[in-house]
């Protein structure tokens, strides 16, 4: 089956705009959370409980928003996520409440499950339905990877920047909070970046993102198709291989996360003397490490090119990540320049594995699932690794500060990275041409014609 590339390419830039779309508001206020929260007068048990209402509603919600997305479609569900979104923002903006506060979080949790698949299942599903199944899917995913990383490390950047550019010659910020009696102050304004930000996502999916319509469904229909739908996400993992791997990867992935978002901070502060240094050097780094990730993303077609299957580049990435790790383990007492040099080494390129492993991963899965299924397997493996990171996180957080954790994630990745051993011994999905080749061929074929 064949299409005109500009097709391709419209659905790509669609999926990449709503990428950045979406994560950027994250981006905006993710750099100053505590810092905003704590000014408004919370403890950090306080603020903890916040971050713990985002998670547990995040993770209640994965599998049944999934379904969701499959039974009602895409764009609405993704559209519910951006007004989640823009009610979170503002209401961070403004309110001083822990229990308003606790509530924005949760919203964000609750946005954060809606708009878990549905974009890129709508991506997949147009490209396969103008395209055909074996229609190249990874320089896509790539690129949107990489939208979501460059979101973030913008975001994050300069979110952080303005409440400090705000303090610098006439006090705007005083003056701001001043003018709103305090309702407003220098960290809102990110926020209130962001809810217009949000808005621009909602009105953008519901004029861009076309997709079939899908037969009338009465809210009874709904309610019995979505645990339905859910239950079929679940046994993907019981019933094919190659999805059980992606989901333990997932999962093994996520470990390593939580090694990164629990002890980095730390390290940061011991590195440079003090809490206050260590965030702005922690915010850095993380800026970094998002840049990082989405270059991997960049590389994911090579990579797969390179070695000649979808799960042997999985591997190859997973194994680089654990070498980031051990790298992170080894170094972690120490404060000499060639220690800290091999730490911010292993910190890069435990990102940049990871960022090359997830379009290739996905593709994988994508491949083995109908579109029926799509956005529910997408939750499964979000939860997945939101569920490991977590579990993570506790068991690290118990342990002896040192290379113990580090060595902990580095070992739940190794288990990660053997899963794929078989796979790719076995000489996995060879790789057709890049999509750049396949589309100027169209084109040329086209013009023949």
């Amino acid at each position: 089956m064949k299409t005109s590339p500009d097709v391709l390419r419209t659905a790509r830039r669609r999926y990449v705009t709503v990428n950045l779309l979406f994560w950027l508001p994250t981006g905006l206020s993710f750099g100053t959370a505590v810092l905003l929260f704590t000014e408004r007068g919370l403890s950090l048990a306080a603020v903890a409980a916040c971050f713990a209402a985002h998670s547990i509603t995040a993770a209640v919600l994965e599998l049944p928003t999934g379904g969701l997305s499959d039974v009602l479609g895409r764009r609405p569900i993704l559209a519910l996520a951006g007004v989640f979104n823009v009610a979170a923002l503002l209401l961070q903006s403004v309110v001083s409440s822990p229990a308003m506060l606790a509530l924005s979080m949760a919203l964000v949790g609750a946005g954060r499950a809606l708009s878990s698949g549905p974009a890129e299942a709508w991506y997949v599903d147009t490209v396969q339905a103008h395209s055909g199944p074996d229609a190249d899917l990874r320089t896509g995913l790539a690129r949107g990877s990489t939208a979501v990383a460059v979101a973030l490390a913008v975001g994050t950047l300069t979110g952080g920047a303005i409440p400090w550019l705000l303090s610098l010659g006439p006090d705007l910020g005083a003056q701001l909070a001043e003018a709103t009696g305090g309702l407003l102050v220098p960290m809102s304004v990110p926020r209130l970046l962001g809810a217009a930000v949000a808005v621009g996502f909602v009105l953008y999916v519901l004029s861009a993102l076309r997709e079939p319509p899908r037969e009338p469904s009465t809210l009874g229909q709904v309610v019995r198709g979505v645990p339905a739908t859910v239950l079929q996400g679940l046994k993907l993992g019981t019933h094919e291989a190659t999805v059980r791997r992606v989901l333990l990867g997932s999962a093994a992935a996520g470990a390593g996360l939580a090694a990164m978002e629990l002890l980095v901070p730390g390290r940061a502060a011991g590195v440079t003397g003090s809490l206050e240094s260590g965030a702005v050097l922690y915010s850095v780094l993380s800026c970094a490490g998002f840049v990082l990730s989405g270059f991997g993303s960049s590389l994911a077609p090579l990579v797969a090119r390179l070695t000649r299957s979808g799960e042997r580049a999985v591997l190859v990435s997973f194994a680089l990540g654990v070498c980031g790790l051990v790298l992170l383990a080894v170094t972690a007492r120490s404060t000499v320049p060639v220690a800290l040099g091999l730490a911010v080494l292993g910190f890069g390129i435990f990102y940049l594995g990871l960022g090359a492993a997830g379009p290739n991963e996905n593709e994988l899965l994508h491949r083995r699932v109908t579109s029926a299924q799509r956005a529910t397997a997408l939750s499964v493996q979000s939860l997945a690794l939101q569920i490991s990171a977590g579990l993570s996180g506790v068991v690290m957080g118990a342990m002896a500060a040192g290379a113990g954790p580090w060595l902990l994630a580095a070992g739940v990745l190794m288990l990660g990275t053997l899963l794929w051993v078989r796979a790719a011994v076995g000489g996995g999905t060879v790789q057709p041409p890049p999509a750049e080749h396949t589309e100027e061929a169209d084109a040329v074929a086209a013009a023949r014609g």
